[in-house]
């Protein structure tokens, strides 16, 4: 049986067309700036607040850039995706504005806000042990079943595109405050935002040097950047960041990355936690873990913004309440 070929990397034209296909219906997210922690750093921070994007995160750019280019048939087929949470909510959510069938494959560890937010939107919800199944083979296995699309998380151009306009939002925004970027950092787990991110930025912000960061243990990014070549996490890894939590960057998106990125950062668990409190007491915004490893690498120096101008991609916000609350009470300030 043939396979079909590899899908091209997308380009700066393509997070320009996305741009024009989600606008009025994916929210511009502010660029904000706590002058305590400008002082407190000692530079110019600019948090970029995708915590606010509809259905909580980044991944709605994506998702509505590629399924509301799906003709009648495939509509009505449906989607189907598999995702720990905030892809999940993305795409179930652009199905349900769109009237098309969506069926979610989703860890049984998933946080229980994102689980049943997915649900929320009407989406069928399939579970799976992460430790034991595979989602990608129950992913292909039901598109095939259902003759539905398969809707990636990272790995697919439209996808990809989508979440480069982020950066393309960042770019004007900085412009709009009389900022010139040094450096945007951005979570990284398969590297779609990133990579979108980079495609705008080099050309919009050329000057600009961007980075990845990446749980400890996760940071399979930064080191297949440092190796040259895609390289994977331990399997025995862990932490709280279940957003970021993927065995190996996509071919895609990495062969993005490494044409434009400067290099990543891996943050522990408590550091994160820090970063969300900060994210709550400087700027009153709820970031989930996975969403704050950006700020997370300014906050504690892993990238040091003395003297310089650097944009932060605060990517989700749900989380469950519980472990909210917990990193508001962690004792790194």
């Amino acid at each position: 049986m043939p396979t079909s070929p590899a899908p091209e990397a997308p380009a700066y034209d393509d997070v320009v067309a996305a741009a024009e296909q989600i606008a009025g219906h994916a929210v511009t997210t502010p660029l904000l700036e706590s002058p305590l922690l400008n002082e407190k750093l000692g530079g110019r921070l600019l948090v970029k607040a995708e915590c606010l994007q509809r259905s909580g995160a980044f991944k709605f750019r994506g998702a509505y850039n590629r399924i509301s280019r799906l003709g009648d048939e495939q509509r009505r087929a449906g989607v189907v995706a598999f995702s720990s949470g905030n892809h999940a909510q993305g795409v179930a959510m652009v199905a349900q504005m769109l009237g098309v069938p969506a069926v979610i494959v989703m860890p049984t560890d998933a946080p229980e806000i994102k689980l049943a937010n997915t649900r929320a939107y009407g989406a069928e919800v399939v579970m799976y042990d992460r430790e034991t199944e595979s989602r990608e083979e129950i992913g292909e296995r039901l598109a095939a079943e259902r003759k539905a699309t398969l809707v990636p998380s990272y790995d697919d151009p439209l996808i990809i595109a989508g979440q480069g306009t982020v950066g393309l939002e960042i770019a004007a925004q900085a412009r709009e405050m009389d900022a010139r970027l040094d450096a945007v950092i951005a979570p990284c787990g398969g590297g779609g935002l990133i990579s979108g991110c980079a495609l705008a930025l080099s050309e919009e912000c050329p000057e600009a040097r961007l980075f990845t960061a990446e749980p400890e243990g996760f940071d399979d990014t930064a080191r297949s950047l440092a190796a040259g070549e895609r390289v994977s996490n331990d399997k025995g890894a862990k932490t709280f960041c279940d957003a970021l939590i993927l065995p190996t960057p996509g071919v895609l998106t990495f062969s993005i990355n490494q044409r434009l990125l400067a290099g990543g950062f891996a943050l522990g668990d408590a550091e994160t936690a820090g970063a969300m409190k900060a994210a709550f007491q400087y700027l009153k915004l709820v970031v989930e873990p996975g969403g704050a490893v950006a700020l997370a690498a300014a906050l504690t120096g892993a990238y040091d913004c003395k003297g310089k101008t650097v944009a932060v991609v605060c990517s989700g916000g749900n989380v469950d309440p519980g472990v909210f609350a917990a990193a508001l009470g962690a004792d790194k300030d």
